[in-house]
């Protein structure tokens, strides 16, 4: 695993590139929910051997998988962004791994897995939608994620409410390809900007049938916000959900809107059910809120192998 100190040296262009690629309501969470894995939890891993990969994360038991990009069709400043760090991180091969999108399906399929969900850049969206709108649908999307903003400007509450009218845009389009325009948090939401919540800007500003939203527990945690609040307050609103857990009490150092102070709080991720988390209460305020897919996501697991089986095997005792 490659040291933190390593990773808040390379280049602001490749962390960008990274991090900006990069469970029906019922009363209990004991529905039986059919477990994910957000990719960027492993992804040596899946780079170094995505068929064996599949494979194994089927004989575990996770039925779910959510890509991140680069794709083949992504802007090339992100793929050229991302190059830097793939190469620390000792990352040989992206989404698709050598693959065309019809052969991934297939595995996926042969595997008993599917892909409700893919990570992509807003970059990407800008200048090549309509193409990664088809590819990622055909890969059996349904939901396509921006994992955070890198490099607009972010204020004043009137530039969040811009980012919601083109949340709107780009939804819209979207759903004409069969997929819904999606917005995972990654902390700076909650950083107030003219006495206003950005996170409740773009939930208030965007339209519910057309752009839903994917709840990181973990950094909405470290920006000092509750996902149980948000999600009772937003009802339906969320439609995906990461999972992961902290080993002790997290806050940002500051407004949580730069990769350093992101970077900073992996060494204090921790497996489902092995933290400080009540990630059984989310996960049943989730359900009540009408969350579709819940994803194990512990970024760059230090330790792959056993993060999935520990995550798995909690994740039974849910379901």
């Amino acid at each position: 695993m490659l040291p933190r100190r390593k990773f808040i040296q390379l280049s602001g262009t490749a962390l960008t590139a990274a991090f900006t690629l990069n469970l029906t309501s019922c009363s209990t969470p004991t529905k039986k929910q059919d477990w994910g894995v957000q990719l960027f939890s492993i992804p040596q891993m899946v780079a170094g051997d995505f068929t064996g990969t599949l494979k194994k994360l089927s004989a575990l038991g996770y039925k779910q998988l959510e890509f991140f990009g680069p794709y083949p069709f992504s802007a090339q400043a992100t793929i050229d962004g991302w190059k830097p760090l793939a190469d620390q991180l000792g990352i040989t091969q992206n989404a698709f791994y050598g693959f065309q999108v019809s052969e991934v399906k297939q595995m996926l399929d042969d595997n008993g897995l599917s892909a409700p969900s893919a990570h992509l850049d807003l970059g990407t969206l800008r200048t090549n939608l309509n193409e990664a709108s088809k590819k990622l649908r055909a890969l059996g999307a349904t939901y396509v994620a921006v994992p955070a903003i890198m490099g607009e400007p972010m204020s004043t509450a009137d530039d969040f409410k811009k980012l919601a009218e083109e949340f709107n845009s780009m939804g819209k389009q979207m759903k004409e390809h069969g997929v819904t325009f999606v917005y995972h948090n990654h902390g700076y939401e909650h950083a107030l900007k003219d006495d206003q919540v950005p996170m409740d800007i773009l939930l208030t500003n965007t339209d519910p049938e057309t752009v839903k939203f994917e709840l990181d527990i973990f950094w909405m945690q470290a920006a000092g916000a509750s996902p149980v609040e948000y999600l009772k307050k937003y009802p339906g609103r969320y439609k995906l959900m990461h999972v992961k857990d902290a080993s002790e009490a997290i806050r940002f150092s500051g407004d949580g809107s730069t990769p350093d102070q992101w970077m900073a709080l992996f060494p204090k991720m921790a497996d489902p059910g092995s933290g400080v988390f009540d990630i059984k209460s989310i996960i049943e305020a989730g359900v009540q809120s009408g969350v579709d897919h819940f994803f194990l996501e512990r970024d760059l697991a230090p330790k792959p192998d056993e993060t999935l089986k520990n995550s798995i095997e909690y994740f039974a005792t849910l379901s």
